[in-house]
């Protein structure tokens, strides 16, 4: 049985555009919603959108500074869900 939180996982890795999202933090180490939207060329409200399924899915971690949110990976947990993931598919696939 796939677990809610690796199914939250996966589907947060389901669109080309939230992929994209998660490669921005190969260059940086945080990025503000506005900086998603200029780099991944979609508006802000859809950014937001996005970065709070990625949030859901367990990929990223957030903070508050004044008016603006930081968005960060959440490396641990996203190496929890893929070892999770690795092992259902283990499982399955044997």
């Amino acid at each position: 049985m796939i677990s809610e939180e690796v199914q939250r996982f996966l589907k947060a890795l389901a669109s080309e555009k939230r992929q994209e999202i998660v490669f921005l933090f190969m260059e940086r180490q945080e990025v503000k919603v506005n900086q998603v939207s200029e780099l991944v060329g979609i508006s802000q409200s859809t950014a937001s959108e996005q970065l709070a399924i990625l949030k859901r899915g367990g990929l990223l971690s957030s903070r508050r500074e004044g008016k603006e949110v930081f968005y960060f990976p959440n490396r641990n947990n996203v190496q929890s869900l893929l070892q999770a993931l690795n092992e259902l598919l283990n499982d399955c696939c044997k």
